[in-house]
């Protein structure tokens, strides 16, 4: 197939989420690891028969159990995987051996169920980190989820998987191209503590094309990098970050070198709605803030930049208060540890020009206050050093629920 014939896929919006894809079911319940009566906490992600399995991982080096066991998993079944099973409500980390041999018997219960090697079981806990599972709750609730699975499941799923999460988060979208259409869905949970140095919180992507393991993984982290690596409510990594992309065939649709594009826009489209819903949901957030950064050495210097001006607790108060104060983001853009030429940089917002060249635009300071009193608002920054590398970057505000939220997040 020539280049321009594998470059005429279209990506369009489709229903459903993880399971909207073909050979993938889910259930999900409560089995009481929360204490709020009927708060899903536990499900289940299978597929009708091993499939290709890729996954990314924190780059905390105090790792959760079920990261721990999960990589392995991978790397003895040399990316296949027939289930995930997630937990909400306790992240299984700092739990030592105990939380170890709790998270391989989360996969063996999966396994016996589906009749599968353990090792084809994936783990995924998120919660609070040093408490150990009511494997007395967990084993009869994956017994439970594993008969009860079904497609029509997904959103269920997506609720189960939610702590402070305001709001479940899936999507999916249909691929079409000259050999056929496939899917490719997901869903996500992440609300504090993210800065993910490898993909999200929590994430969970499908796909029915038929795809090999090593290239699935090349396309997930390709996805990644301007997704779920671009987000960041607090700048906080977690224990227990992961991201698992399952790739069951039915489809038919086989990805090689010519659609391989098509895959990556795919879990593109669905990784960003996931990424961008995780930075809505902030905890305590009530903007989201798109940052821009143009212009710089590389497109590395350029996230570097972003990701320092998101992070900015000064930056996040002021968007907060749709105060518009450029000094601050100017402050941030200067200290990121890159090249960056304040008498050649510009600054916007809402595509209100306050800064350039060294020098201030504060005539225009009221416009751009009433940008920032938006649900939605953009920083755009210049760096002025002729590179041409450019990156987006989302984040949100920093509020005082946000210190409520988590300064009584244990108690």
């Amino acid at each position: 197939m020539s280049t321009s014939v594998a470059s005429m896929f279209s990506v369009t919006a489709a229903t459903g989420g993880v399971t909207a894809p073909e050979g993938f079911t889910a259930a999900g319940l409560h089995c009481g690891i929360k204490a709020k009566p009927g708060a899903l906490d536990l499900c289940v992600l299978a597929a009708q028969a091993p499939a290709a399995a890729a996954g990314l991982f924190t780059t905390n080096l105090a790792q959760a159990a079920p990261v721990t066991v999960s990589k392995r998993h991978l790397d003895v079944t040399l990316g296949r995987a027939r289930a995930v099973v997630v937990n909400s409500g306790c992240a299984n980390a700092c739990t030592g051996e105990d939380g170890l041999l709790n998270a391989r018997q989360m996969a063996a219960e999966v396994a016996a169920a589906l009749g599968c090697p353990i090792e084809e079981v994936l783990v995924a806990s998120t919660g609070v980190i040093g408490v150990g599972l009511k494997m007395d709750k967990v084993v009869p609730g994956i017994r439970q989820a594993a008969v009860s699975l079904d497609r029509g499941q997904g959103g269920v799923m997506a609720q189960a998987i939610m702590t402070t999460d305001p709001f479940p988060k899936e999507h999916a979208v249909t691929v079409k191209t000259p050999r056929g259409t496939f899917t490719v869905g997901g869903t996500a949970k992440g609300s504090g503590m993210i800065e993910p140095n490898m993909a999200t919180m929590l994430g969970f992507l499908t796909t029915d094309a038929k795809v090999e393991p090593a290239v699935l993984q090349q396309a997930l982290r390709a996805s990644a990098d301007d997704t779920f690596n671009a987000i960041t409510v607090d700048g906080e990594c977690s224990t227990n970050d992961c991201v698992f992309a399952l790739a069951s065939g039915a489809s038919g649709v086989e990805i090689d070198e010519d659609l391989y594009p098509a895959l990556v826009a795919g879990l593109y489209q669905v990784s960003r709605e996931l990424a961008i819903s995780i930075v809505r949901g902030g905890e305590g957030a009530t903007k989201l803030i798109t940052i821009v950064v143009r212009d710089a050495r590389t497109v590395a210097d350029a996230r570097r930049v972003a990701k320092t001006i998101a992070n900015s607790p000064l930056v996040k108060t002021a968007v907060h208060g749709a105060d518009p104060n450029w000094g601050r983001i100017v402050a941030a853009a200067g200290r990121a540890g890159v090249s960056f030429d304040v008498n050649r940089a510009t600054v916007r917002v809402g595509g209100i020009l306050l800064f350039e060249n060294g020098l201030p635009h504060d005539d225009n300071a009221p416009k751009a206050a009433d940008h920032l009193s938006l649900k939605d608002v953009s920083i755009d920054v210049h760096l002025g050093t002729g590179g041409g590398g450019d990156a987006t970057v989302w984040t949100c505000d920093l509020t005082a629920e946000y210190v409520k939220i988590n300064g009584e997040y244990r108690t």
